[in-house]
């Protein structure tokens, strides 16, 4: 019975593979390119959300059906917003808007994991997808409140809260890193969670994907949402294991900007820096006061195509880090315009974990 509906959802786990690529390589000169590539799921989507509608699922697993469903309606949206936006200079940020599904339907995916091997293997890095050790450990793992995907004061529609991930297979007596993931601008923390969740699913590691206090990260005012971080971060400590020698700060566009002003900070806990399509200028240091530059390690990353920070922005930054005597991995990517770049992430993981 299983089998079945899971062969339905193969086109669900195709089609999301599908937007989180457009996601990565989205860039106004390739908008009508992106369409098609994502307009082919659509019948395919339809016959199979009918297909896992009509099919007889297991007893007690109403809640994981509805969730699937759901899942391929938010799915659906996406690709339908995506294809629709119009070719005019607003198009872009149409664009983005309709992307903005896409993490949603993950998120509705998930309690689906420990029902169906493909959507589990979904929330894997793909060479971990066969590990038979790691799959034994997380088939393996008693259910608890305290694992998993855990949202705190963070529904869509609030500020300040947070979404954490704890491996399923959490062990007290092991300490993990933690990695704080900062959203972009008017971004949500609940959605930039599973920007990480697939390589600390694979690695065993947390992640905090906090939502800023305002519609984007206080750069102005730091302390706004510096304090509300380290609050959550404290609150982590005390409930989880936590590994206090590799704890890293990483944000994408404002959340990379952010990733500047607070990780600088000399009394800032973060031990490394991974800002990501970011903003930076020299002055930025000045408004911060003391900082920790030197020895500091940083993997800097941008896009030679971004269109809103221009790569000149992250020279500088390299130049004047490198300067101070930060320990700096600096990554220009030749086709990432202004948009996250998912297959950096085990690079940045292997330089983090070591």
């Amino acid at each position: 019975m299983t089998t079945e509906i899971e062969t339905r959802i193969e086109p669900l786990l195709a089609a999301l593979n599908s937007l989180m690529g457009v996601q990565r390589h989205l860039h106004p000169v390739l908008i009508d390119q992106l369409k098609e590539k994502v307009s082919v799921h659509k019948a395919p989507l339809e016959e199979a959300r009918r297909g896992t509608t009509e099919s007889e699922w297991p007893s007690g697993t109403e809640a994981i059906r509805q969730s699937v469903d759901t899942s391929f309606e938010l799915t659906q949206k996406a690709i339908t917003a995506f294809v629709d936006t119009p070719d005019d200079p607003d198009g872009i940020f149409m664009a983005y808007r309709a992307l903005r599904y896409t993490p949603y339907a993950v998120e509705t995916l998930y309690p689906a994991a420990p029902l169906f091997p493909s959507v589990s293997g979904f929330f894997l890095e793909e060479h971990r997808q066969e590990d038979a050790r790691l799959l034994a450990r997380i088939s393996g793992a008693v259910p608890r409140e305290d694992t998993g995907v855990l949202h705190f004061k963070n529904e869509r529609d609030e500020k300040g809260g947070c979404s954490i991930y704890i491996p399923e297979y959490y062990d007290h007596e092991v300490a993990y890193p933690v990695v704080v993931a900062l959203h972009g601008g008017s971004g949500h923390g609940r959605a930039f969670l599973w920007t990480w969740l697939k390589e600390a699913r694979s690695r065993g590691f947390i992640v905090i994907s906090p939502t800023a206090r305002g519609d984007t990260w206080s750069l102005m005012q730091p302390e706004v949402d510096d304090e509300n971080i380290e609050t959550i971060l404290d609150a982590t400590r005390q409930r989880w294991n936590v590994d206090g020698e590799r704890l890293l700060m990483t944000g994408m566009s404002d959340g990379g900007t952010f990733t500047y002003m607070s990780g600088l900070k000399a009394s800032s806990p973060f031990t490394h820096l991974a800002p990501i399509s970011a903003s930076f200028h020299v002055m930025m240091l000045e408004i911060l006061g003391p900082a920790n530059i030197d020895g500091r390690p940083i993997y800097l990353t941008h896009g030679v195509q971004d269109w809103m920070f221009d790569i000149d922005v992250a020279r500088v930054a390299h130049q004047v880090l490198q300067e101070r005597g930060a320990e700096i991995v600096y990554r220009e990517i030749a086709d990432l315009s202004h948009t996250y770049p998912r297959d950096e992430n085990p690079k940045i993981l292997d330089w983090f974990l070591g």
